[in-house]
């Protein structure tokens, strides 16, 4: 089905790091925070001030297109395409609430909804094809900040993952042909009874799909086959997490791949061959949403709320439960923590020696990636609110707020902006990079920042 658009302007990751997939010349960005979920693109400069309201190559917009419906799916490009998920209402506009507040009830749009796939030219934004995957209504509510697609597209090359909880698995070709599709029934992701909204993008690794479920009355996590969905392996996680939003990841060091998979009370590791339990570590953060990956040889781990805001740094070769002792912030397998320093919506990036990490009420913590020692945590501005996750490239940090405005900030261990632009519309949703243009997805667009 058509619309109309305004023209305004893995291979496996096993050893290698993933900053050797940045270096290929189409530079594909094939999942969420691009290759190995790090949010790092490098070999090529970026821009640091560019301004929507103008355009000319002075402006810095390469395109702007309008995207129907809602999403705050990010946008993932394969050589010369760029590929992204919506939903869109069957009448009038899905509505959208941003900023940092208390209440929490569920957005009045349940009726039925239009989940679209949406193919891009990488250097036009000129529609290649679009294809409707569901015309339903949504089996779960969403919560007034989330939206009907959430969760970020993943591809091989020759297959489109989409994942969206209860409303469906669907696998295409890059050509927008639906080859299979699965119901794995209701999964009712909420926190105390708080509707949330499905959020864990699908994880792709050599022939299998990896899904994570933290449906509270029966989380789990799974593997299915690529080639037609058939369910490979089922491991409960009832006892590890009572509910979690992040998308689980897969690493292979050498020796083993594992799936880790943020939660709370327990971030866990499970074997990808088989799904048992690898290790465990408890978290702290009782919303864990953040995205684990690794960097510098050592896993990634955050998340918050409730008054737990803990950040680790763990060593793949972890093995049982490697919890911390009360007042410790290292052991074996955690190299170092820090008990109050992680972030609650947002993934970190972990750039030149340094992890930043955005928190939902604004605040940008910098620390030493070797030590944990903290070398900056400063405000990004009053009103700011941040659910987008941090990326990086040429010396820059990019981070988005939900009011729209694009702070980039120097690399390094002293907090320096050296830019704020304003898109115009909240944005949600990561950027993802490719060759140099930045590709931002707000509530009503997608544009290219070269």
């Amino acid at each position: 089905m058509s619309f109309t658009r305004r023209s305004f302007m893995k291979t496996s990751l096993m050893a290698l790091p993933a900053a050797a997939f940045n270096y290929a010349p189409e530079q594909n960005w094939p999942e969420f925070r691009g290759p190995g979920a790090r949010g790092v693109a490098e070999g090529f400069a970026t821009r640091a001030t560019w301004n929507v309201n103008e355009t000319g190559k002075d402006s810095g917009v390469q395109w702007r297109v309008a995207v129907p419906g809602l999403g705050h799916a990010s946008p993932i490009l394969w050589k010369d395409r760029i590929y992204l998920a919506t939903a869109v209402p069957k009448e009038g506009k899905a509505s959208l609430r941003i900023g940092y507040y208390g209440d929490v009830g569920p957005a009045q749009d349940n009726d039925e909804q239009r989940w679209m796939i949406l193919c891009l030219d990488k250097k036009s934004g000129k529609t290649k094809w679009e294809q409707t995957i569901r015309t339903a209504k949504p089996v779960t509510v969403r919560h007034e900040k989330a939206s009907h697609a959430n969760t970020t597209l993943v591809t091989d090359g020759k297959h489109l993952i989409g994942f969206f909880g209860g409303d469906g698995l669907y696998c295409l070709d890059l050509k927008g042909k639906l080859l299979w599709q699965k119901d794995l029934g209701a999964i009712n992701v909420t926190w105390r009874s708080i509707a949330w909204g499905y959020s864990s993008s699908p994880a792709l690794h050599q022939d299998r799909i990896v899904l994570l479920c933290d449906d509270p009355k029966d989380p789990f996590l799974a593997a299915l086959s690529l080639a037609d969905g058939k369910e490979l392996w089922r491991t409960s996680r009832k006892g590890a997490c009572e509910s979690s939003w992040g998308t689980p990841f897969i690493y292979n060091d050498g020796t083993r791949t594992q799936i880790v998979a943020n939660g709370y009370p327990y971030i866990v590791s499970y074997d990808f061959e088989t799904g048992k339990e690898l290790w465990r570590l408890r978290g702290g953060g009782d919303i864990p949403v953040p995205t684990p990956f690794v960097a510098d040889g050592l896993l990634v781990l955050t998340n918050a709320h409730g008054g737990k805001t803990p950040l680790f740094a763990v060593r793949p070769s972890a093995t049982g439960d490697i919890s911390l002792e009360e007042g410790k912030t290292s052991n074996d397998s955690v190299a170092w923590s820090v008990p109050n320093g992680g972030s609650y919506l947002s993934t970190p990036v972990v750039y030149s020696g340094y992890i930043y990490l955005a928190n939902h009420n604004g605040v940008v913590r910098c620390f030493d990636f070797k030590t944990g020692e903290k070398m900056f945590e400063e405000r990004l501005g009053a009103d700011s609110a941040c659910s987008a996750s941090l990326v990086a490239a040429d010396g820059k940090i990019y981070c988005p707020t939900e009011q729209g405005v694009i702070y980039v900030l120097k690399a390094g261990p002293k907090f320096e902006v050296l830019a704020k632009n304003d898109l115009g519309e909240p944005c949600l949703a990561t950027p993802a990079i490719s060759q140099g243009v930045l590709y931002f997805r707000t509530s009503a667009s997608l544009m290219a920042i070269k």
